[in-house]
């Protein structure tokens, strides 16, 4: 190839590539849409806490008045018999003197709302259930079909308690069978209306987005709707300590038990022949000596300690100074005192048997320094 050639290929790279690029990118904005999708995230704050958020949210935007309470207060709830109070939790909660107070301000025109209790079976004792006229226990959840036109089919209270009304107070309305009970009941009492349904979650946040919920909670709240105030009353269920702390402590405990288990792994018993090596032998005789040194000491053989340090002293004065060693005991003490430089009480008393543990102390060390100085 010569220069024209590769000038030529060189030029049509240049020219070419802007084109193609120009090309692909016209292909791309033709081909393609920018979309920006919705993610919808979990419920946070007060929206997580409040099983009911969304039903109080929808209630204001449609204009209703709504008020939120945290315990079945019945001197608090009941007020305009035009209002709704609606107990999300275990009617149980209320006590003989509330659902005395709950009922007659039905009877002026309440409208109140609960559902059957999720632990017991005898609704004799929920002072609300007994006040309805039921009797008979509390049968298993099963699931109700609702079908709504132009949706698809759909089941509800699926994990509620079903009841059955006494024949001698009838609900107005009912939706159930007899085969395996009510699943929602109306009673008129008086000028209002109680409502007893085996189940709510339709009404909580999570579930309120759907249109099957949303009709079946308009057709629920219908009997004050507009005229007064929607008292929803979260009721939650009492559970023991234990179960709290396991429930919301995790990541304290998590990691406390982990370790716990890695430190009992730790210093446990092992289990198996896994045995630890046999100690060295060992041949210092210097260290064997001083073993036994150390137990005659501990065993209070003064004497014996002394006695080999004096002759061992004995023996050094016998290599470097042989006539100071042959003379006798006291020409012996003179002539030591006189070279090494000590009283003469003092050399007689280091080579006598010590009394105690001081004089073998004093003593010893005074045979140690004459020896050093021969």
């Amino acid at each position: 190839m010569n220069a024209r050639q590769r000038g030529m290929l060189v030029g049509a790279v240049v020219l070419g590539l802007p084109l193609l690029l120009a090309l692909a990118t016209v292909w791309f904005l033709h081909a393609f849409e920018k979309v920006e999708p919705q993610v919808p995230l979990p419920p946070a704050g007060e929206a997580a806490a409040d099983p009911l958020y969304a039903l109080r949210r929808v209630l204001e935007a449609d204009g209703e008045r709504v008020q939120a309470h945290e315990r079945p207060d019945a001197m608090a709830l009941v007020g305009d018999p035009r209002d709704t109070v609606l107990l999300h939790g275990d009617p149980s909660t209320v006590d003989a003197a509330g659902a005395q107070r709950l009922l007659a301000w039905v009877a002026r025109g309440g409208h109140l709302v609960l559902r059957t209790p999720s632990r017991g079976a005898d609704p004799r004792a929920v002072p609300l259930l007994s006040a309805l006229g039921l009797r008979q226990p509390l049968r298993a959840p099963h699931c109700e079909p609702l079908r709504v036109p132009g949706q698809s089919n759909h089941v509800e209270f699926c994990r509620g308690r079903r009841f059955v009304a006494d024949p001698a107070r009838p609900p107005a309305l009912d939706w159930g069978d007899d085969e395996h009970g009510l699943a929602w009941a109306r009673w008129r009492i008086g000028r209002g209306t109680v409502d007893l349904l085996a189940d709510m979650d339709f009404l909580e946040t999570a579930k309120l987005r759907d249109v099957q919920h949303q009709l079946l909670a308009r057709q629920v709240l219908a009997p004050n709707y507009g005229r007064g105030t929607f008292h929803l009353v979260r009721m939650p269920e009492w559970t023991p300590p234990w179960l709290r702390l396991l429930q919301r402590a995790w990541p304290a405990w998590l990691p406390l038990v982990l370790l716990l288990g890695a430190a009992l792994w730790r210093h446990g018993q092992r289990f198996g022949p896994w045995l630890p090596s046999p100690p060295a032998g060992r041949r210092s005789l210097l260290e064997h000596v001083q073993a036994s040194g150390e137990l005659l000491y501990r065993r209070g053989h003064l004497e014996l300690l002394h006695a080999a340090m004096r002759e061992a002293f004995l023996a050094r004065l016998r290599r470097r100074d042989p006539a100071t060693f042959a003379l006798d005991e006291a020409a012996r003490v003179a002539a030591l005192s006189a070279r090494l430089q000590f009283p003469p009480g003092l050399v007689r008393e280091a080579l006598q048997p010590p009394a105690d543990r001081h004089d073998f102390h004093a003593r010893v060390r005074t045979l140690v320094q004459m020896r050093n100085r021969l």
